[in-house]
């Protein structure tokens, strides 16, 4: 057999598989129609969830049987990767269509928001959901935070190129490894990961949610995909009365953190390593931006208010700095995390023009590297800044001296950063192609255009369109955020991919 046609049998037969594992997973809601009551008003999700898992399974048996199998190059790693969360989505997609009766085109578009951690949604109306769809909505974030292909690699694949599908998709997980071997690697992390999802769900149960408002709402918050059970996301909590609708708040800050943290420095905290929450210089980033940002934010906040319904050395007074503080540190992770809870409305009133331009930037940058969170990454931005540093030594040394880019102590090589230089570029054309068809497409104004592709690139959520515009947007606009989507968390190269006609003959 040709390489030609080999290339192609391998990539299929390994989709093959993943759709036996999506199967697995499209059959977990149907525990929620069990004891949530759902049969009572019939069997429509009961069979939706089946029917979807069958689909899976079979498509899933006939790759597998069609195609054969084989050692993986980069190529067709990559090809993997992105048909992968294509074939996730569109497989994922049919819970959506069958219990909501919506058009495959928005069910299509809410599971690659969920499966890429992004959160944007086309649904209102969700507190009026079965409780089924919103827990399949959290499980596709949970499942995509650390990554289909790494779930795949850690519990099943044992054939020959894992470490090429691992590259395909380690910006998620970081190119390290705190012990020797891939598999025993994903493990742990994978365990961390998990870990991490049963402390928070403890935590807000204890807190006073339900145990199924503290699942999905861990599942997207660690993830930091941000799909909630309620439309109006966290706000609805203090909304509603809850009596610890603050703590319920804090906990999510700091699930969030965690999820847009490298969970390599994970690793060292929980093996006592307190060293790795300053000593690289991507977490020193880390804190400075979030820091920074809810310092700006907040002090703009305090300047829009007006003074004259404020009496100093009250309670009320010190109540009102702990709640809008708390606003703003919340909504400050949630964009830097790209996990797009909300207790405020980023578009409405609470906040001001500088939080507004803050918040997009936050959008480009995203978490650190090796988290679950979007963005370019916290480590990217830091190389960014040390070459222009560089180039600014450049012009005021002399011509014989070697200016090199330096992190933690160990030299940047020039393919890195060409590589980080063209993934910005490549941002930046995203960005300026996808906010000028919606601006095209819609009667939108061109800060919630650009805010529109903003969102879905960096697989944040939030933007400054409303929901119930968003739903009914031109479907090319829909079709370029999915594109956006998938981009955003690939890193763009392996979605490009799909498009050359040499990487199928690979």
């Amino acid at each position: 057999m040709s390489n030609r046609y080999g290339g192609i049998h391998v990539v299929f037969n390994l989709l093959g598989s993943l759709c036996m594992i999506l199967g697995f997973f499209l059959l977990l809601p149907i525990i929620i129609v069990l004891i949530s009551g759902e049969l009572k008003y019939g069997s429509s999700t009961l069979a939706a969830f089946c029917l979807s898992s069958l689909v899976a399974f079979v498509s899933g048996i006939i790759l597998r049987i069609i195609f054969k199998t084989g050692t993986l190059s980069i190529v067709q790693s990559m090809l993997v990767c992105a048909l992968g969360w294509i074939v996730f989505s569109a497989l994922g997609a049919l819970p959506f269509v069958f219990v909501l009766g919506t058009s495959f085109l928005n069910g299509f578009f809410e599971a690659m928001s969920g499966f890429t951690t992004t959160g944007i949604t086309m649904f209102t109306g969700l507190d009026m959901m079965p409780k089924s769809i919103l827990f399949w909505r959290s499980l596709t974030q949970w499942v995509g935070g650390l990554g289909i292909l790494t779930f795949f690699l850690a519990v099943t694949y044992r054939g020959g190129g894992a470490h090429m599908l691992f590259g395909a998709e380690s910006h998620k997980i970081g190119v390290e490894r705190p012990v020797p071997g891939l598999t025993n690697t994903l493990k742990i992390l994978w365990a961390i990961y998990t870990g991490f999802t049963l402390l928070i769900i403890g935590a807000l149960s204890i807190a006073g949610l339900s145990l199924f408002d503290s699942v999905c709402h861990s599942f997207t918050a660690l993830s930091t995909g941000g799909f909630s059970p309620y439309d109006m996301s966290i706000g609805y909590y203090a909304l509603t009365g809850y009596a610890h609708s603050r703590w319920i708040e804090y906990i999510l800050i700091i699930g969030m953190f965690l999820g847009g943290t490298n969970f390599l420095i994970h690793f060292r905290i929980v093996n006592r390593d307190w060293k790795a929450l300053f000593d690289t210089q991507e977490m020193r980033y880390w804190w400075t931006l979030i820091v920074l940002f809810i310092c700006l934010i907040f002090i703009e906040r305090l300047v829009r208010i007006d003074p004259v319904s404020w009496q100093p050395l009250t309670a009320d007074f010190w109540y009102n700095i702990e709640a809008n503080l708390r606003a703003v540190i919340f909504q400050v992770i949630a964009i830097i995390t790209t996990t797009g809870f909300a207790t405020q409305d980023i578009g409405g009133t609470f906040f001001g023009q500088l939080a507004r331009q803050l918040f997009l930037v936050m959008m480009v940058i995203g978490g650190c590297v090796g988290s679950t969170g979007g963005g370019l990454k916290v480590l990217r931005i830091g190389i960014l800044i040390q070459v222009i540093k560089r180039e600014v030594l450049r012009i005021l040394r002399p011509r014989q001296a070697i200016s090199r880019v330096i992190i933690d102590g160990e030299i940047i090589d020039t393919d890195e950063i060409l590589r980080v230089s063209g993934l910005f570029f490549a941002w930046a054309v995203f960005l300026v192609i996808g906010g000028g068809i919606t601006a095209l497409l819609s009667d939108l104004g061109g800060y919630e255009s650009f805010s529109g592709m903003f969102s879905a690139l960096g697989n944040i959520g939030p933007c400054y369109i409303p929901v119930p515009i968003l739903g009914q947007i031109h479907p090319l606009v829909k079709l370029i955020y999915i594109v956006g989507m998938l981009a955003g968390r690939l890193e763009i190269l392996p979605v490009l991919l799909l498009f050359s006609r040499r990487a199928w003959r690979a």
